[in-house]
């Protein structure tokens, strides 16, 4: 019968409305169960970390060119400060919100990905951020919490389709050809940016979704082995980032083009040693690394703490990992399961491309390390991530 009604309703119109549902049902109860207190703890934990490193990596920068070494861990705890109400509000929404929420979501991040292109902001020779008033916004970091919950709430709206082992043809279209538009209209939008480590990252989103849904692995592989080529071919024949090979594999002889970068985040980390220099106590930090305070933070948290600090924050990052795809895995509900498990991915991709281009194993693509990189709308998306990650944690079935 449901599928019955979800056919007369048709495609898009399955994707944005449930038979019966009503508003009362976005909000949780009173007697519904609690959050996971042990995933917010690791999150707060993150959050302080973040906060404290931003400081220690930004205040002589900030001394140097605004004559306040405060101010950005100044707007860094009022972004801070409105992200994790953002996150507590959202922890009182319920999983069928986000479900209503996924696809005009993903209609909004379309627009917004069309419209950076004509009116957004340059920056680092890119044009990839749109200024709403004083804010300045990146959509492609939207696109990746849309593409979560879109692809979360298709497969739970078509999983008979999807999964429908009888009819191959089937199978093929609605388990990966339909996935993959939704996908593949986000990745060409930020390729038009010339944000190769943002289609790297929302194509391993769509694959870690696509993958936990259950659908095939020889069409999930003919995905990959398309999307591999694919990236493939824009690196190796795109000038920007031909430029961005040649100054990994050599950083030494491009000092002056993009390799000083590489080159003085690699000289934090070795000096840092196994207790590093102390809190604050860096000194490349001091007009020598690039943004400290951003992309480059990992850098300092060596320097400064040494092997055991990098251990200490990457041991963080995992056991985040671990407890969020475990809440996932404890889901009955297709939508919860996945969209968790897909946040959860989300937070590990980017960890891993950080932590690897500043080591300077993949070559500098410009990614940020979540919860410690300096920025304020990244921060709130960030904090909504954890929010639904929170809100969806009410329904797992591990004990909390």
């Amino acid at each position: 019968m449901e599928s019955e009604t979800k056919k007369k309703r048709g495609f898009f119109a399955s994707l944005l409305f449930d038979p019966g549902v009503t508003r009362r049902e976005f909000l949780h109860k009173k007697d519904c169960p609690h959050i996971d207190f042990f995933l917010l703890t690791i999150i707060l934990a993150l959050v302080a970390a973040g906060s404290l490193m931003v400081f220690s990596a930004s205040f002589a920068y900030a001394e140097y060119r605004y004559g306040d070494s405060y101010y950005f861990i100044g707007r860094q705890i009022i972004w801070v400060i409105i992200s994790c109400a953002v996150m507590l509000f959202t922890t009182c929404l319920t999983p069928t919100f986000f479900r209503h929420l996924a696809f005009p979501l993903y209609l909004i991040v379309l627009a917004l990905l069309v419209a950076v292109l004509v009116i957004g902001q340059i920056g680092n020779g890119a044009q990839r951020w749109i200024s709403i008033g004083p804010v300045t916004v990146q959509p492609s970091e939207i696109a990746k919490t849309a593409l979560v919950l879109i692809l979360a709430r298709y497969y739970s709206v078509f999983e008979e389709k999807a999964l429908e082992i009888r009819s191959r043809s089937r199978m093929l279209l609605w388990g990966t050809l339909i996935p993959f538009a939704f996908i593949g209209c986000v990745c060409v939008l930020v390729m038009l940016q010339k944000h190769l480590s943002g289609i790297i990252i929302l194509g391993c989103i769509g694959i870690s979704v696509m993958f936990v849904s259950g659908i095939s692995l020889r069409y999930l592989g003919y995905f990959c082995g398309a999307a591999g080529v694919g990236v493939t071919c824009i690196a190796l024949f795109t000038d920007y980032t031909k430029k961005r090979i040649t100054t990994w594999l050599n950083p030494e002889l491009y000092p002056l083009e993009g390799g000083w970068q590489t080159l003085q985040g690699l000289m934090a980390i070795g000096s840092g040693g196994f207790f590093g220099l102390g809190f604050g106590n860096s000194r490349l930090k001091y007009s020598y690394v690039s943004e400290p305070a951003n992309d480059m933070i990992f850098t300092i948290i060596c320097e400064e703490t040494g092997f055991l600090g990098a251990f200490f924050v990457i041991s963080l990052f995992a056991v985040f990992i671990w407890r969020g795809i475990k809440i996932g895995m404890h889901q009955s509900d297709a939508f919860c399961r996945l969209t968790a498990i897909g946040i959860t991915v989300k937070v590990a991709i980017q960890v891993i491309l950080n932590i690897a281009v500043v080591t300077n194993t993949i070559p500098n693509t410009g990614i940020s390390l979540p919860f410690f990189s300096y920025g304020g709308s990244s921060m709130i998306m960030l904090l909504f991530e954890m929010g639904i990650l929170l809100s969806i944690s009410r329904t797992s079935t591990i004990r909390k």
